[in-house]
């Protein structure tokens, strides 16, 4: 899909390969790109999505652009990553079950905005096998590695307690150097602040230069273990006494307020304990674990907030293209270490949201991360594109999953995709673009998505999804137009509709699994 407001884009990349001169070249007037990936945020853990938590620079981009309602990821984050990067299914990259190779039949977002022309940045959180550096990126610095320490990833620093570590080694890159572990000199050292100080610093270093960028925030918050700055956390002080019930009724109705849902999201079935069960020990740390983990969301907003103003300084806001998501729905996973103390959210106690806030998180929907159900594949998805966007503050309905982010790019980016890469076959991107959702053109998606990780397992085909967590249980059948919570199985009375996308979901597992995984991880491992 071409588009008139791209048409220079050849010229531009011919002159830009052939050495002519800056006085000579053609602006490239192609958008640049800013995409950010949060880590186990939950579908109602913003603002803008139904959220308490303070996200006010999120809050702006969804006034200015578009709220996705149906966008997906794989429920996991090293499969999600990895079809972000690539547009491909986990399960032909490499990543379905593990992350310890390289990624394969594939090129990056990185390499092929690179070929496109672009500068290409990345910082944050990678989750894989190589460094960014070696697969298009002009810049790297960031967490290679599944999660750590927000204060310190490495090592005991001099004059402070140690660390708690669910690993020992934590693999880290700056540029071009690995480190196993890392141990960061600074004292002011917190993840989400120092992957948004790299981002800034480029942004600096390229403020002449005409090229379109491609910047790609990887932030790991608020992937456990909860930590968090003392100010941040003492703005949601109390804020959670009250237990799981009111916070989520209230997500609920801000949400139907809104209109980011309407009477089709029928509220789901809790999944928590009874508040009332606890005891007050329990209760006061089960309040502050969601303290703390609203501390660490508007932490990052207000990072966020950081490279938006960045960018309108520069005069480079409004052509810019802003996408935001997350990796998967909110976790329930639990690590629990010995040696953890202090109290929740410092840099010496490893401490997990669990299953009961993960509940609230992903309001209105069912489970949570690592289930194929909306609870675990539902992701919020902003887009904000000022030069660009039709009808900005609006909702979308439009089937999507997060491996449309390449197919996006190509058509934004305007160049030919490969189908080999340094002499190595790529295979084509199996996403649709989203670019005419952002244009304002009505769309239906055509293309079946898929979704299998561990347990789960799910087919979408137009209105129906096949969804079922364990590979011997019964399939259950949801009308997502009707029933997008998915609160009404419908598999009984629907046998032919069952069979028939059994089936389709059969033929699309033999095809696309065609890498042999590795044995030396434990399935989702990070």
């Amino acid at each position: 899909m071409n588009f008139n407001v791209f048409t220079i884009a050849g010229l531009t990349m011919l002159l830009f390969f052939s050495g002519t001169s800056p006085e000579k070249k053609a602006i490239d007037k192609r958008p640049n790109i800013l995409l950010i990936c949060a880590d186990d945020l939950g579908w109602s853990d913003i603002g803008c999505y139904g959220s308490e938590v303070s996200t006010p620079n999120l809050d702006k981009l969804a006034a200015s652009g578009i709220r996705f309602r149906q966008f997906h990821n794989t429920s996991k984050c090293h499969p999600s990553r990895a079809c972000l990067l690539t547009g491909l299914y986990a399960q032909q990259n490499g990543y379905f079950k593990d992350f310890d190779k390289p990624l394969v039949n594939a090129i990056t977002l990185g390499e092929y905005l690179k070929s496109a022309g672009y500068i290409t940045l990345w910082s944050g959180k990678h989750h894989g096998a190589e460094n960014p550096k070696t697969r298009g990126f002009d810049h790297y610095y960031g967490l290679r590695d599944g999660a750590c320490n927000y204060f310190n990833p490495g090592l005991q620093r001099a004059g402070e307690d140690k660390p708690a570590q669910k690993k020992q080694v934590r693999y880290w890159c700056i540029e071009d150097k690995e480190y196993a572990p890392y141990t960061p000199e600074e004292k002011d050292f917190y993840t989400t602040d120092y992957f948004t100080k790299y981002a800034l610093k480029w942004l600096d270093e390229y403020q002449t230069n005409d090229t379109p960028f491609f910047l790609y925030l990887a932030y790991n918050a608020p992937h456990d273990p909860l930590m968090a700055w003392p100010e941040d956390i003492a703005k949601y002080k109390g804020k959670y006494n009250a237990g799981y019930g009111p916070v989520r009724k209230a997500r609920y109705e801000k949400q139907k307020k809104n209109g980011l849902i309407d009477a089709r999201y029928r509220l789901s079935g809790p999944t928590y304990k009874s508040w009332d069960s606890l005891t007050p020990k329990q209760q006061a740390e089960e309040a502050r674990k969601m303290e703390v983990y609203a501390a660490m969301i508007d932490r990052m907003d207000r990072n966020i907030g950081y490279v938006l103003d960045k960018l309108k300084k520069q005069g480079k806001l409004d052509n810019t293209l802003i996408i935001f998501l997350s990796d998967n729905g909110a976790s329930g996973e639990v690590v629990t270490l010995d040696e953890s103390h202090g109290p929740i959210g410092s840099m010496t106690n490893w401490t997990s949201l669990g299953e009961d806030w993960a509940n609230v998180g992903n309001t209105p929907f069912r489970y949570f991360k690592n289930y194929s159900y909306e609870g675990g594949t539902a992701s919020p998805l902003i887009i904000s594109w000022k030069n660009k966007l039709k009808n900005p503050n609006r909702l979308s309905d439009h089937t999507g999953h997060i491996i449309d982010i390449m197919a996006t790019f190509v058509d934004v980016a305007d160049a030919p995709y490969p189908g080999e890469y340094k002499g190595k076959p790529v295979l084509p991107y199996e996403g649709t673009s989203l670019l005419p959702v952002i244009l304002g053109e009505k769309t239906t998606r055509e293309k079946p998505i898929f979704w299998e990780w561990q347990r789960g397992q799910a087919a979408r085909t137009g209105k129906w999804k096949l969804v079922r967590q364990g590979l011997d249980s019964p399939w259950s059948l949801f009308d997502m137009e009707a029933d997008p919570s998915e609160t009404r199985d419908l598999a009984s009375s629907n046998p032919d509709i069952v069979n028939r996308m059994e089936q389709s979901f059969r033929e699309w597992k033999t095809r696309v699994s065609i890498v042999k995984e590795s044995k030396k991880k434990k399935n989702g491992e990070e």
